[in-house]
C-alpha cells in the first residue's frame, strides 16, 4: 500500500512530466500486483532529444526533492528509457518504440471498461 512518501514521488513525477511536455502520460498502479512498484507510469516523446530532457530532467527533480537516488536505463538511445525511482517507475518512449512494445497491453491497460483509452484515463490535473 502506498504511503505518504510515495504518494508525494507520484505527484512529483506527474508533475515533472507534464511541466516538461510529455505526451500520452499513462499511469498503471501497481500496488497489491506487484512487488516491484507501487505506479508504472508511461510517457511519449516527441524526439530521441526530449525523452532524453525528461529522463534528467525527471531525475535531477527527484534527487533534489527526495535525496534518493535514480538509476536511468537507455538513455544513450534515448528511444527508450527507464527512470526507477523505486516505488515509481517510469517508461519514456518515442511514440513508434511505445506502439512497438506496448506495454500497456501487456499491463491489461490497453482498453478501460469503459472503452477508454489509456491516455483518456490519465492524470492530467
Amino acid at each position: 500500500m502506498p504511503d505518504a512518501a510515495s504518494d508525494a514521488l507520484h505527484d512529483l513525477v506527474l508533475s515533472s512530466l507534464d511541466d516538461d511536455k510529455a505526451q500520452d502520460i499513462v499511469d498503471i498502479p501497481l500496488a497489491g500486483k506487484s512487488e516491484i512498484a507501487d505506479h508504472m507510469i508511461i510517457a511519449s516523446g516527441r524526439s530521441t532529444r526530449q525523452v532524453a530532457a525528461m529522463a534528467q530532467k525527471l531525475s535531477e527533480r527527484i534527487k533534489k526533492d527526495t535525496g534518493n537516488p535514480v538509476r536511468i536505463e537507455g538513455l544513450p538511445a534515448a528511444d527508450w528509457v527507464l527512470v526507477d525511482a523505486g516505488d515509481i517507475v517510469v517508461h519514456l518512449f518515442r511514440p513508434e518504440v511505445r506502439s512497438f512494445y506496448n506495454l500497456e497491453k501487456m499491463w491489461g491497460m490497453d482498453a478501460a471498461p469503459d472503452g477508454a483509452s489509456p491516455s483518456e484515463r490519465t492524470i492530467g490535473e
